[in-house]
């Protein structure tokens, strides 16, 4: 893929590009430095595709601790999937405070402001190309093998800063929109309330529009977004935006336009006929399974490209189990919450909406029947002790794997984690990576947003179909995790699953049940990915929820929890870092209850 493998001699390059052109001075020396490159250097369509390539190296270059292409720290620890997880509250002890919810405050250092300064920082890599983009005319600009090479380029320059505003805009709700056409003197005067929440949002969409207009169906390097990533990121922010807040961050009404927008950009995803939900589950988080049918857009992982450690995934590289094989750092565990959320009604294979947490899974025997039955995508997405880890049966997770069992639980996290014996792992001093992609955008999150607009436009009755595709899919994932022939259990389920479709025999299929069904299904299918926080706060009800997790964890003894209570009107958003606001000399204003 030449976007990625040119990313490994390009990601310094771009770094440098991007801190140069925003904070050089021309005054230092008379001498061009060895290693600078001037804006001359780049005035060749040629340098302005490697620029290109750069931008694209942004999607790869987070962390554990400045995180943005997964959500594991903004989505799943902030929710009632996931704890920190660690040696104890005071490792990584600002993902401590994330937790807590009431403890963060715009001075906390550490994880928010590095991934502000990351994601700006990406954005900027892709602004200095739009900007080059523009001293060239549609004639002059070509490349080889492509038509309107110009437009197209911009095009993928404004899908990929739609893509990280939208990040943005998400975690802090009024981030910073810095346009490419802002010289680099005037950054500093942009005040974050330049424009409205909606303002903001229509401003990411308008980037998503001109990509959807402009980006072609197809391209022979994978990697690069296509018109179908654009229209399912269109229809991502749509969904977004139509859920009206006021400035306390309460949902006040629900615009029906935007969620017609919504349906009708799925369904020129859906009848594209290029994309479709993968046979297997478990295919979507193992390694060799890339680029499927599902995948939509990815950051594009790889190793032995001549690099220390390979381009691998290290944002999750504190998330490997204590293992003798892996040895750290088992951040990151599922929740006993997320865990019971997995149960399933024994007598109709319907999730348990109301009584799903009243008793704790924890112990081998409440997994199978007659104790239980559970949802298959338990086992395709948390380690459990004494069932095979990633579906190798010889390798059985044991409770010597959790780091912290007193304060975290004995459940792991798996999606993102690869077998061992994988040839795609990396490991970088107590840390591991993986060539293993990670998914943007997806088929599944696709169908399930069209089936929430039309749940919320009243058309639960078309939603119904949607959402069991996904639970039909669940029901056909229990060859991986069902022993193979040959073993002593063989043919036996590592859980006791039990899973059906909705139908008017088993739920009477109201507006309101159809609605608890897609929250349902939205937390079990990501469950740990995860979009499960931005999910609450879209739909109004995270302090409801959150504060009752909060409340019943307590309960059963998780005292590392003792501190923690969701603020309505605070906690929904990060605040903006104090050290972001000190640097613009006050000009950002603060979220609401976050002011010193």
């Amino acid at each position: 893929m030449k976007t990625y493998q040119q990313t490994k001699n390009l990601k310094i390059t771009g770094a440098m590009l991007a801190f140069m052109f925003l904070f050089s001075c021309s005054d230092f020396l008379d001498v061009k430095p060895y290693g600078v490159v001037t804006s001359d250097d780049l005035n060749t369509p040629q340098k302005t595709e490697e620029l290109v390539i750069a931008a694209y190296a942004g999607l790869g270059n987070s962390t554990w601790n400045s995180s943005y292409s997964s959500d594991w720290v903004w989505g799943s620890v902030r929710s009632d999937d996931a704890y920190k997880g660690g040696s104890g509250v005071a490792d990584q002890g600002n993902l401590n405070l994330l937790e807590q919810y009431n403890l963060v405050t715009p001075a906390v250092a550490g994880y928010p402001g590095a991934t502000w300064i990351a994601i700006y920082s990406a954005i900027s890599r892709i602004n200095l190309t739009l900007n080059q983009l523009d001293k060239f005319s549609d004639a002059e600009y070509t490349v080889q093998g492509l038509n309107n090479a110009r437009v197209l380029r911009q095009a993928e320059m404004r899908f990929l800063r739609g893509h990280f505003m939208f990040i943005l805009k998400r975690m802090f709700k009024y981030p910073v929109w810095i346009d490419h056409t802002v010289a680099k003197e005037d950054i500093k005067l942009i005040s974050n309330r330049e424009f409205t929440s909606d303002q903001l949002w229509d401003k990411i969409a308008a980037d998503f529009q001109f990509a959807v207009d402009n980006l072609p169906e197809t391209s022979a390097e994978k990697g690069r977004a296509n018109k179908f990533a654009a229209a399912t990121y269109l229809a991502k922010t749509r969904l977004y935006q139509a859920y009206v807040q006021d400035e306390n961050h309460q949902v006040t009404s629900i615009d029906a336009a935007k969620l017609q927008q919504v349906v009708s950009l799925a369904d020129i995803v859906i009848n594209s006929g290029r994309y479709s939900l993968a046979d297997n589950f478990g295919k979507k988080w193992t390694y060799g399974y890339e680029n499927n049918q599902e995948s939509i857009f990815a950051v594009q992982y790889s190793y032995d490209d001549g690099t220390t450690w390979g381009r691998v995934d290290f944002e999750h590289g504190l998330n490997y189990n204590m293992a003798s094989v892996y040895g750290c750092c088992s951040f990151h565990p599922a929740s006993q919450n997320l865990v019971n959320a997995f149960k399933t009604d024994q007598t109709n294979g319907l999730p348990l909406f109301d009584t799903f947490n009243n008793t704790a899974m924890k112990n081998p025997e409440d997994f199978q029947a007659p104790n239980n039955s559970v949802d298959p995508r338990l086992d395709h997405t948390i380690g459990i002790p004494t069932h095979p880890f990633k579906y190798d049966v010889n390798f059985v997770a044991q409770p010597s794997w959790s780091r912290t069992p007193a304060v975290y639980g004995n459940f792991m996290t798996m999606k993102e984690i690869q077998l061992p014996s994988c040839n795609c792992i990396r490991k970088g001093g107590a840390f591991f990576g993986t060539g293993q992609n990670w998914d943007i955008l997806q088929y599944n999150d696709l169908l399930l947003m069209k089936a929430e607009a039309l749940i919320e436009l009243g058309q639960h009755l078309d939603a119904r179909p949607i959402i069991n595709q996904i639970r039909q899919r669940a029901s056909n994932s229990i060859t991986w995790t069902t022993y193979p022939i040959g073993h002593p259990k063989a043919g036996q389920g590592f859980s006791n699953y039990n899973i059906a479709e909705y139908s008017d025999a088993n739920l009477p299929w109201t507006q309101e049940n159809a609605r608890t069904a897609l929250r349902w299904e939205r937390r079990l299918e990501f469950a740990m990915e995860s979009p499960r926080f931005h999910d609450l706060v879209r739909w109004g009800i995270a302090a409801s929820v959150l504060n009752n997790y909060i409340q019943t964890e307590k309960a059963r003894g998780r005292t590392h929890l003792n501190a923690a209570v969701f603020t309505p009107g605070r906690d929904e958003y990060l605040p903006i870092p104090q050290d972001e606001i000190n640097l613009v000399d006050g000009r950002y204003t603060q979220n609401p209850g976050y002011q010193q």
